[in-house]
């Protein structure tokens, strides 16, 4: 993974964790690498990957359980508004670009709905 030197690494390696759990890459209950596989796997400090996990705990996405290892929840209602939230700031990303080129709302959606027909085409 490349790291952006303008956000924290761990941040950077949390929102890419939400993302594999929004997308369904990593699945409702399923066991994360162990803090020194997650540090090994991004070319992390082992302390960085704790803060990872522990952040991701503290957003409800994961729980530690002592001596079996970190879970992603089950908790799909929780995984669902993690993907909405992702979309919304995206979403939210795609129209200020567009507004920074000084175009509207409506021109973006007219852009996403001939991208879309382009793609079904």
């Amino acid at each position: 993974m490349e790291f952006d030197a303008m956000s924290p690494i761990w941040l950077q390696v949390v929102n890419r964790i939400k993302g594999a759990i929004a997308t369904g890459e990593i699945g409702p209950g399923e066991k994360l690498p162990g803090g020194r596989d997650l540090a090994m796997r991004f070319s992390i400090n082992p302390n960085t990957a704790a803060r990872v996990y522990q952040e991701l705990e503290r957003a409800g996405l994961c729980e530690t359980r002592r001596g079996m290892g970190t879970y992603v929840t089950t908790d799909r209602e929780r995984i669902n508004a993690l993907r909405t939230r992702m979309a919304a700031d995206a979403a939210g990303r795609y129209l200020r670009e567009l507004n920074n080129l000084g175009m509207t709302r409506a021109d973006a959606i007219r852009l996403l709905n001939t991208k879309e027909d382009t793609d079904n085409a």
